[in-house]
């Protein structure tokens, strides 16, 4: 990675424009993963950048910043969001000009700080002017993004081995059969095979798996698909860390056995889904309702 590359990183508001016109040149709507993507084209951002990790573990700089950026465009109505992920450029954002994006951070923050006073939680101490710690935070969200951290460093810390047995097992879960590691050295990488059934079709799906904390780069997605070449059509990626949008491409690349990618906060996903290794627990709210009680 090339000296510097942390400090080259675009802050929130310097992602607001971008963000905007990757949505509309996208067509309107677009996944997490499909704006992150075009930001990057749209910014200029260099590879050497984009693959810089934030400290979390879990995802880039750019890709937390942009979250960032996707929140603030939300709270002044630019942007909206689906439940399934899927962010869409209002009729107000659809009209936004460049010009107009450099008031909206204030404006959000105006609005937070007003928010917190007549709550009388307001944080004078707070880094970011009274905005929370996370984008998760700001949209109001019950449960905070930690437990995706824990599970990671849970992960990271297993043997290649029980990394392996977790993949067969949360392949498996989605519905593969007769999956088996390999996990033999001199393997060309991959560690090992299933079959993905679909109605009459079945599938061949060789799969490799990256214990990283950092980003898997176009060197490792070549590599992988090198080895799969005479033995499968179809490979699976899947990493406790990011993709560089470089890997993304080398990916999709046209001519070229397509290779699906499975990061960090995808696997984390995943298993919360499946249940596997993730509880979730719902804790009872005790509310004193003061009103009936003075109507006795």
């Amino acid at each position: 990675m090339e000296r510097g590359a942390d400090s080259n990183v675009p802050s929130f508001d310097q992602l607001l424009w971008p963000t905007l016109v990757a949505v509309k040149e996208i067509g309107g709507s677009a996944s997490n993963e499909e704006i992150l993507a075009r930001v990057i084209d749209v910014a200029g951002i260099s590879d050497d950048v984009a693959s810089v990790m934030h400290t979390d573990g879990r995802r880039t700089k750019v890709g937390y910043n942009l979250a960032w950026a996707q929140t603030y465009l939300k709270k002044v109505g630019a942007l909206e969001n689906s439940s399934r992920g899927v962010w869409a450029l209002t009729e107000y954002g659809e009209h936004l000009k460049e010009s107009d994006v450099c008031s909206i951070p204030n404006r959000v923050r105006q609005k937070y700080n007003k928010n917190k006073n007549d709550s009388k939680s307001h944080d004078p101490n707070n880094p970011r002017l009274d905005l929370p710690a996370s984008p998760d935070e700001i949209e109001g969200s019950d449960q905070a993004e930690s437990w995706k951290d824990s599970l990671l460093s849970a992960i990271r810390a297993m043997e290649p081995a029980a990394f392996e047995r977790l993949a067969q097992r949360l392949l498996r879960e989605s519905g593969f059969v007769r999956v088996n590691v390999t996990g033999r050295s001199g393997d060309g990488g991959i560690d090992g095979v299933g079959v993905l059934r679909l109605n009459l079709l079945s599938f061949h799906v060789l799969f490799q798996c990256k214990r990283y904390s950092g980003s898997v780069g176009a060197r490792e997605v070549r590599d992988f698909r090198g080895a799969m070449i005479g033995r499968s059509d179809k490979g699976l990626l899947i990493t406790t860390g990011t993709f560089t949008s470089e890997a993304k491409k080398e990916a999709a690349r046209d001519g070229a056995p397509p290779l699906e990618l499975i990061d960090g906060d995808n696997l984390c996903k995943m298993m919360k889904e499946l249940k596997l290794g993730v509880r979730v627990e719902f804790i009872e709210a005790v509310v004193v309702d003061e009103e009936w009680i003075q109507k006795i």
